[in-house]
């Protein structure tokens, strides 16, 4: 059972029913006709141990089941002419959790069990005896818990698959928003910025040809439009890989690695990448995953694009409670940047201030830049 705002932990439900059911069957059998001496103990003792029993019911039902019958045979081999109420609370809580078999099988054969002791234990005309053994298990009220049981596990699976599919319809309505933005970005920029593009290079081409020399902001625009090109085909391709992908998780890293390490290789910029684990790796909550890629992701895209480094090293620490994870270059570029986080640092940024973790990111020494995140793993979705 889930915690809500007017609910109370499971097991203190639990446990304060059995003290319930115990003290009710306890009463019943003191209150009414019952033996004395050592049987009258035996049976008070296993009224109470069937009613104590139910506080396991949730995390043993099929033993619970059984025990509780076993206790109801054993105050009526007694003496005791009690409800099995424990036992009813059992079959409830049995087919609940699925047991229907176990619940009817333990049930037909307490049934017989109760039959079969009560002429052995107590004398008198059969029709008392069997009066006697229908006091302790009445079968309409058998009935009841079994359907009460299956009625509320059906009840438990409908609200699980319309939770399901309320969570199918929100990842398919993302995707479908993703695309769409997808594909609004490409008719609405791709064009401009391939114009820009091209322009800008021709009139490089045309003014290099005469001899003459090019404007300063002539280049800055042919550049700016080369690197809107690329940024605007990976916003794409990444919300297109999105839609029709899974998230990624911390298991993507060393996949992620390597893309970077061929890429590298292949453009010629030798940027070599290595990625360490560090630590005693464990399972960590899916947004945590998700946003230590990210990460990586994106310090690696930077380093790529704008460090001139010639090394990235990726470390991932498994700590306590944390996952920390750092990103470190030696690039040439200037040590210290200019004011202002770009996009990318701001997503960072956003990503583990969300998660309630930290971020720091600058300088390493006279050369390179590192970025350092810890990401508290306790209490994440």
């Amino acid at each position: 059972m889930d915690r809500g705002r007017f609910r109370v932990p499971a097991a203190t439900a639990d446990g304060a029913a059995a003290l319930g059911v115990a003290a009710l069957q306890l009463g019943s059998g003191l209150s009414g006709p019952h033996p004395s001496g050592w049987r009258a103990l035996l049976g008070c003792v296993l009224l109470a141990a069937g009613g104590a029993a139910l506080a396991a019911r949730r995390r043993a039902p099929q033993a619970v089941l059984a025990a509780t019958a076993a206790c109801a045979a054993g105050w009526l081999a007694a003496g005791f002419e009690v409800l099995a109420v424990s036992y009813l609370v059992a079959v409830y809580g049995a087919v609940r959790a699925g047991h229907r078999n176990a619940a009817v099988a333990v049930s037909a054969a307490l049934v017989a069990v109760l039959h079969l002791t009560a002429p052995a234990v107590h004398g008198g005309p059969l029709r008392e005896v069997v009066a006697q053994a229908r006091g302790t298990l009445e079968l309409a009220w058998l009935i009841a818990a079994f359907a009460a049981g299956e009625a509320v596990r059906q009840a438990e699976r409908r609200a699980e698959q319309a939770e399901r599919t309320r969570e199918e319809t929100a990842r398919r309505r993302a995707d479908e928003e993703r695309l769409r933005i997808a594909r609004e970005l490409h008719d609405s920029l791709t064009h401009q910025i391939s114009v820009i593009k091209v322009q800008s290079e021709a009139a490089v081409h045309v003014a290099r040809r005469r001899g003459e020399q090019v404007p300063p902001a002539l280049l800055a625009i042919r550049d700016a439009g080369r690197e809107a090109g690329r940024e605007l085909r990976a916003t794409l391709e990444a919300l297109r890989a999105n839609a029709a992908a899974p998230p990624p998780c911390l298991g993507d890293l060393p996949g992620l690695v390597e893309r970077f390490r061929e890429t590298g290789t292949g453009s010629g910029t030798g940027l070599e990448v290595t990625l360490t684990i560090e630590g005693r790796p464990c399972p960590v909550p899916a947004a945590v995953g998700r946003t230590a890629y990210r990460i990586v992701q994106e310090a690696l895209t930077n380093v790529a694009r704008h460090a001139a480094a010639g090394r990235a090293a990726v470390v991932v620490d498994h700590r306590p409670g944390l996952l920390a994870v750092r990103v470190d270059d030696d690039g040439k570029g200037a040590p210290h940047p200019p004011t202002g986080a770009g996009l990318g640092l701001l997503g960072m940024r956003e990503r583990v201030t969300a998660l309630g973790g930290r971020l720091h990111t600058g300088p390493r020494g006279t050369c390179g830049f590192s970025v350092r995140a810890e990401l508290p793993v306790d209490g994440a979705p």
